[in-house]
């Protein structure tokens, strides 16, 4: 039977930051960090001013139980807070359009809205990255971000791929067709994805693993792009559909 001792070292991760000091030092260092966790009703002067500093930096902050905080650091003293420091700095949609230009492309962005589970974050990541994707789009709430998991996942990939966080992922839409990227939205109900065009600056953009896109975010798009489902399941995963549509997408060459 494993020992509590041996369980708290286990559950040490390299992407947690534990305690009302390094969590404080790590936000006024602009050290990347995914998002805060603090006890609910914790009302300290010290932590009061680190949530301040958070939110006027737009990092995501959750109240949680005590013993959620006690799982999450390992055992180790964390007076009420806890953080996760992003694995790799995020870049701005601005870097990954650059990046396309400088290689002569047409840009080629994958967009993701609010797919939450970091295997599948990590997995479209590694696709990515081989289907030669400029960047990948997330928004900064309701989605999995560039944490430890997500980089195991990723086999190494997410050194190679640029990911920016937004706050909107619909009004990022608008600027990326603006310019004169296509928005293409994986989604039932739309046009069956090998008749779709996707040659020049393309965007696919892929749901929630349970909800799919979101209302606001299907309207935005383009064309809607739909995977024949022939067995009793009605839908992929997302990482798969992200995959399948990618690959269709480089089909035709990206050059501006």
């Amino acid at each position: 039977m494993m020992k509590t001792k041996d369980l708290k070292i286990q559950n040490k991760r390299p992407d947690v930051i534990a305690g009302r000091n390094p969590v404080s030092e790590a936000v006024r260092s602009n050290r990347p960090i995914d998002k805060i966790l603090v006890a609910k009703g914790e009302k300290s002067g010290a932590i009061v001013g680190i949530l301040a500093k958070a939110r006027d930096k737009k990092i995501p902050v959750k109240e949680v139980d005590r013993t959620k905080l006690d799982y999450v650091s390992g055992g180790a003293t964390h007076q009420g807070i806890v953080a996760f420091a992003a694995a790799k700095d995020y870049s701005t949609v601005d870097d990954i359009l650059e990046y396309a230009e400088s290689k002569g492309e047409a840009p080629f962005v994958v967009v993701l809205d609010e797919v939450e589970d970091p295997h599948n974050l990590g997995a479209i990541i590694r696709t990515a990255e081989c289907a030669g994707v400029h960047g990948i789009i997330i928004p900064k709430r309701r989605s999995a971000g560039l944490s430890y998991t997500v980089a195991k996942a990723s086999a190494g990939a997410i050194e190679y791929m640029r990911v920016a966080r937004v706050t909107n992922i619909a009004v990022t839409l608008d600027e990326l067709k603006e310019k004169g990227v296509w928005v293409y939205g994986a989604d039932m109900d739309g046009t069956d994805y090998d008749e779709c065009d996707f040659s020049g600056a393309c965007a696919i953009v892929i749901g929630n693993e349970g909800k799919g896109i979101s209302r606001l975010v299907r309207e935005k798009c383009d064309v809607i792009a739909s995977l024949p489902m022939k067995g009793q399941i009605n839908s992929l995963n997302a990482s798969v559909a992200a995959g399948i549509l990618m690959y269709k997408a480089i089909e035709k060459p990206l050059i501006l």
